[in-house]
């Protein structure tokens, strides 16, 4: 059976990421150029300076990929984009570089929704095993995804405020943490000790989620402490506030692996990335024997690499795009 390269292209934020997969689950070779020390000063991704980034290194990015692969256009089978959920300046960048790719080079253009990309990733750790749970936890998703087949994604769970990046980002702020502010909350946690009482947010028996609670309640505790001339320990708040929010999306997540039946895990997005949920899932799937798969570490944030994967099965399936498809910065999975 002939190997199939797929070229994946992301630029849904603030990351410029090409990469060339085989056969959806062997990366040959990424490229990823970050953003985050031109963001860092304004404390947050500027919409209109990342797709000025993207516009100046996605050529440089491409040639850099296939350069690194000993590989060229010749060899791809397809491409593969993320058309949204994103920026719509920054998708823009990577659509139309890809669109160009196609054009010049005769080649099937595939349109691939960025979350699952990010679900994707995990068939570069291991080959999806079906029916499968995938809690999606990114700066702007939380959700419990349940999948009985490849591509067939069905929403059983969602936040119905912000999601669980966004809490991250926000108390971040409000404890003057630097930015990017969950990995430092992460590691924050590890020193620090649980003594600040904060609330489960939304213990309920649904699959959903609110995170909007547990952040005005960090919020008014920080604002009563100053009142009051106390100092705030931000070690100990990172580790009270990241104890609750594993703990709910654990409990949430793994209520729904028992009472789908499944026996594999996945984990998803950029917040996938954290040690104390990735640990605490690891600890749980091992005493009810359920397969947990998470992705390295380099596939959690935003790559290329996922979008080829996922755009592998598309391609299999015959789910092209057309050259004048568009992006949806508002792109639903399901």
């Amino acid at each position: 059976m002939k190997d199939v390269y797929i070229l994946g292209i992301e630029s849904s934020c603030d990351e410029t990421s090409v990469s060339i997969v085989k056969n959806g689950c062997e990366e040959i070779n990424t490229v990823i150029l970050s953003q985050i020390d031109i963001h860092k000063k304004f404390g947050g991704v500027v919409p209109e300076i990342a797709s000025r980034s993207h516009v100046e290194s996605i050529t440089i990015v491409i040639e850099d990929c296939l350069k690194g692969a000993n590989m060229t256009m010749n060899d791809i089978d397809a491409i593969a984009v993320t058309y949204g959920p994103g920026l719509s300046g920054s998708l823009l960048v990577g659509t139309e570089a890809a669109k160009a790719l196609s054009l010049v080079y005769n080649k099937p253009l595939i349109a691939v929704n960025h979350m699952a990309g990010h679900i994707y990733a995990n068939n570069l750790v291991d080959k999806l095993d079906f029916p499968l749970i995938c809690l999606v936890v990114s700066g702007g998703h939380t959700e419990i995804i349940y999948m009985d087949k490849d591509l067939s994604f069905k929403k059983i769970g969602q936040t119905l405020d912000d999601s669980v990046g966004e809490a991250y980002d926000k108390v971040a702020r409000v404890i003057d943490v630097p930015y990017p502010g969950g990995p430092v909350i992460d590691e924050y946690s590890k020193i620090g000790k649980d003594n600040y009482k904060l609330p489960l947010p939304l213990d309920d028996n649904s699959y959903n989620f609110s995170f909007s609670g547990i952040k005005s309640a960090v919020i008014n505790l920080v604002h009563n402490e100053k009142q009051r001339g106390n100092e705030i320990n931000k070690y100990d708040l990172s580790c009270s506030f990241q104890k609750v929010v594993v703990d709910i999306l654990t409990k949430k997540t793994m209520k729904a692996v028992k009472e789908y039946g499944v026996k594999e895990l996945l984990l998803a997005g950029g917040v996938s990335a954290n040690r104390g949920l990735r640990d605490k899932f690891k600890e749980l799937c091992d005493k009810e024997n359920i397969k947990l798969i998470i992705p390295n570490i380099k596939y959690c944030t935003d790559n290329a690499a996922m979008i080829a994967s996922a755009g592998y099965y598309m391609y299999k399936n015959n789910l092209l795009a057309d050259l004048d498809f568009k992006i949806d910065p508002n792109a639903d999975l399901c």
